[in-house]
């Protein structure tokens, strides 16, 4: 049987040495806007250009993720409606960049899968990255640390990762990473530890801890002046916040301790990367 006609129309097809794609499709668990924040930081920082346009149509649900019309005097002037597409840019050092940015898939996810990797493959992308944030017992005093998701021990190991096994609902980078292990793409998802207390606001530490990540690991350098700016602000409210309460600086106190005496494996979420 002839393989299905792909969901996405080429764009362009820059020249690339040996890009890192990576994924920030939003719809799943980000705690304090970690993954959003970066990857907002990166597009901000990183001219890109359109090289892939996903049918979405064929993958949004859109009376789950509904246009937004704009008013004008009345007047229904136009519809702004959800887009999937991969992205290529230079970082500042001249790496090649690919980024696939938009909702997650709510249908055909397998299909999705399946033409993501193909174009990886085209594109001759040497290392996939996911970005995310889940909220932990992890204290805002202390570097914000990454756990991995990965298709190899060696991947795994240099992010940091949970010890054990637990099974939870995934996201489409989950299925993204299964699909890339199959064709030998390297692939890992980079989780920021967001304190739970504080999940529900914007938490730039934890963009912070995504992007010096994708540095550490892939060598791709954005510009994070306003993230660090922004996280030392966030802190010092948070702090102010927890001060006027003996119940929050007690359960800080408590996770401060489980922390510190945590047996941490070696990875990008050790606290000099916090």
């Amino acid at each position: 049987m002839a393989d299905p006609e792909p969901l996405y129309r080429l764009v362009s097809e820059p020249e690339v040495n040996a890009p890192v794609l990576v994924l920030g499709m939003d719809g799943w668990i980000d705690a304090g806007i970690g993954a959003g924040a970066a990857m907002a930081a990166l597009l901000e920082n990183v001219p890109t250009e359109v090289v892939a346009e996903f049918d979405a149509d064929e993958l949004v649900d859109h009376r789950a993720r509904r246009p937004v019309m704009r008013i004008q005097d009345g007047i229904n002037t136009g519809l702004s409606w959800p887009e999937i597409h991969v992205r290529h840019g230079l970082d500042r050092e001249g790496h090649d960049l690919l980024v696939l940015v938009g909702p997650e898939p709510d249908i055909r996810w397998h299909r999705f899968t399946a033409d993501v990797v193909r174009l990886a493959q085209r594109f001759g992308v040497r290392l996939v990255i996911g970005l995310g944030a889940f909220p932990g017992p992890a204290a805002h005093t202390r570097p914000v640390r990454l756990a991995a998701t990965a298709t190899t021990p060696e991947l795994a190991s240099r992010v940091g990762f949970l010890p054990g096994a637990i099974d939870v609902p995934s996201g489409i980078h989950a299925s993204l990473e299964r699909g890339f292990a199959e064709v030998d793409i390297p692939a890992v998802g980079m989780w920021a530890r967001v304190p739970h207390y504080v999940s529900g606001m914007p938490y730039p530490a934890a963009s912070l801890a995504l992007l010096e990540g994708l540095r550490d690991l892939a060598g791709i350098v954005v510009r994070t002046d306003d993230l660090q700016a922004a996280a030392a602000l966030t802190n010092e409210r948070i702090d102010a916040l927890i001060a006027g309460s003996d119940e929050h600086r007690a359960m800080v106190d408590q996770m401060e301790r489980q922390e510190d005496a945590a047996d941490t494996r070696p990875g990008l979420g050790q606290p000099a990367h916090g």
